[in-house]
């Protein structure tokens, strides 16, 4: 079994709390979109969605406050790890009661492949997998494209051991956010509130992961709620019913409004411009 298990971000730090609910209810639909169902979902927020919640999904409520002064989706990094890194600790908890094999951190408005619980019950005994290539798919264009190290750039990009969590005995769902960080200890900002070097980390700790042999994610941005605040320019993939079938997505407008989005005009003079700034810096930099 799989438990997935995410965080919502404290109201105060969005843009609009519509939208990261909306952007959930997607999300959701994707991950709960598995080929087989042996698996549990765990979201862990300040606020109870307002929409009714799927099957497999369970909701745990915490009142921390919130890690940042109102400023929108892009809050400073260290807020963001303990405001992240506190709530997964408790979704954790909470997973215990189903007993998982492995645990899947996910973003609350990312999308999942359908295959990644029918894949891992395929191949038990191992310390997990990383996801090293996965797509970028443009929430407002509906394209897509490939994204090499993408467990460098997504945070959901690992199926781990629950065992390589060594989730606290003791620790309740009623625990404060300082009593979760002393339990988790340095696992807290080294896996559970972040993502970039994590794969390192656990390799260091004897939890050697192996590359998901598929593309097993969607990172989803151009939605307005995005932490990092990235977009996708350039040539792209215009999405099509495989695309979406497997991971769930819904994509917008219609088929030829998505490939002029990915193949047209505006696509290459912005791939044009990109090259040619990587250029451009690659002279300088022999020049100097």
């Amino acid at each position: 079994m799989i438990a997935f298990v995410t965080s919502l971000r404290h109201p105060q730090n969005s843009a609009d709390y519509g939208k990261v609910e909306s952007l959930l209810e997607e999300t959701l639909a994707s991950v709960c979109a598995q080929d087989d169902d042996d698996f549990v979902v765990i979201i862990v927020g300040n606020r109870r969605p307002s929409f009714a919640l799927p099957p497999h999904v369970e909701f745990v409520q915490v009142d921390f406050p919130a890690p940042a002064p109102p400023s929108g989706p892009q809050t400073d990094l260290k807020s963001f790890v303990w405001d992240k890194g506190t709530k997964i600790g408790l979704g954790l908890i909470a997973a215990q009661d189903h007993a998982p094999d492995y645990i899947m951190i996910f973003d609350a408005d990312d999308y999942v492949s359908s295959r990644l619980v029918s894949f891992t019950k395929a191949n038990p005994g191992q310390a997990g997998w990383v996801i090293e290539r996965g797509w970028i798919y443009s929430h407002s264009a509906g394209v897509y494209r490939q994204v090499r190290e993408f467990h460098r750039t997504c945070g959901t990009c690992h199926i781990v051991s629950v065992d390589a969590y060594a989730i606290p005995a003791g620790l309740t769902l009623d625990a404060s956010q300082d009593e979760i960080a002393a339990a988790y200890g340095e696992r807290l900002p080294r896996i559970l509130g972040a993502h970039r070097d994590a794969r390192t980390w656990l390799s260091g700790e004897g939890w050697s992961l192996l590359p998901l042999p598929f593309h097993g994610a969607v990172y989803n941005v151009d939605t307005g709620e995005n932490h990092s605040g990235k977009a996708l320019t350039g040539i792209s993939r215009p999405a099509g019913r495989r695309f979406e079938s497997e991971f769930g997505v819904r994509a917008p407008g219609t088929p030829t409004s998505r490939f002029l989005a990915a193949l047209g005009p505006r696509a290459f003079l912005d791939t044009t411009r990109r090259v040619a700034a990587r250029l451009s810096r690659k002279v300088s930099r022999s020049a100097s």
